[in-house]
């Protein structure tokens, strides 16, 4: 699965974008998961690095696309940007955030059907790490390291949360805890292993993730799960 986000704040050309979206889900037998927002004060007010695509438009009202590209490289080095504008002279400057290219409204479907190729390749060349699960009932599933929210320790076994579904998994926390040594994995408590760039934020001795469930932080882990937060994202963090 792709994971598009597009920024614009044109209605209309918001439509356009998703309507290609759409069509070119439909015919290339992709899968995308799509977030739309209306600025780039939207996108960058609690970016994480977990989107594979941005379509993003130059000229919005409140934070334009080449200031909201700019504080999005600051935490994400691998995302691909595509800029939409309505004149090239706005996109000159897109090689300072490593931009992939240009897309001019209004935006024909040849146009981002070429555009889209380019990213599919781009992002076949990216080395995304992944994992093979065997389930409990048999099964083996493919996850993108990335993609795992949290794993959690239930009795003999091990439950694989990610963006997209949950796994039960024959294995042990503490084996997983290896696993993800190098990935920016953390327990937060003795039955928790959480990804902290899924982690949006803590409250009192819990910590929330992704899509807003909420996972205890022990006492004693506490302080050492904060201190992995603030280095994984604090030093980094988006600042208005």
């Amino acid at each position: 699965m792709i994971r598009v986000g597009v920024i614009e704040d044109d209605p209309h050309s918001i439509d356009r974008l998703l309507s290609h979206l759409d069509r070119f889900q439909r015919d290339q037998g992709e899968r995308f998961h799509v977030g739309a927002f209306s600025d780039g004060a939207d996108i960058i007010a609690d970016y994480r690095p977990d989107w594979d695509v941005l379509f993003l438009d130059i000229q919005m009202a409140h934070v334009d696309g080449m200031t909201a590209a700019r504080r999005i490289r600051e935490v994400d080095s691998e995302v691909i940007i595509v800029f939409v504008t309505s004149s090239p002279h706005y996109a000159v400057s897109g090689y300072e955030v490593d931009a992939l290219s240009y897309l001019l409204k209004p935006v024909t479907y040849a146009a981002f059907e070429q555009e889209m190729r380019r990213v599919r390749v781009r992002l076949q060349q990216r080395t995304r790490r992944e994992l093979l699960f065997a389930s409990v009932d048999g099964a083996h599933h493919r996850v993108a390291v990335a993609d795992i929210l949290y794993i959690e320790s239930v009795k003999h076994r091990i439950e694989v949360h990610t963006l997209d579904a949950d796994y039960a998994v024959v294995s042990t926390l503490k084996a997983m805890e290896a696993e993800l040594a190098a990935d920016g994995f953390m327990r937060c408590h003795s039955g928790l292993l959480v990804n902290l760039r899924h982690v949006t934020g803590t409250e009192g001795n819990d910590c929330r993730v992704r899509g807003g469930t909420k996972l205890p932080i022990s006492r004693p882990r506490k302080k050492e799960f904060l201190s992995a937060l603030a280095a994984h994202i604090g030093s980094r963090g988006i600042t208005a």
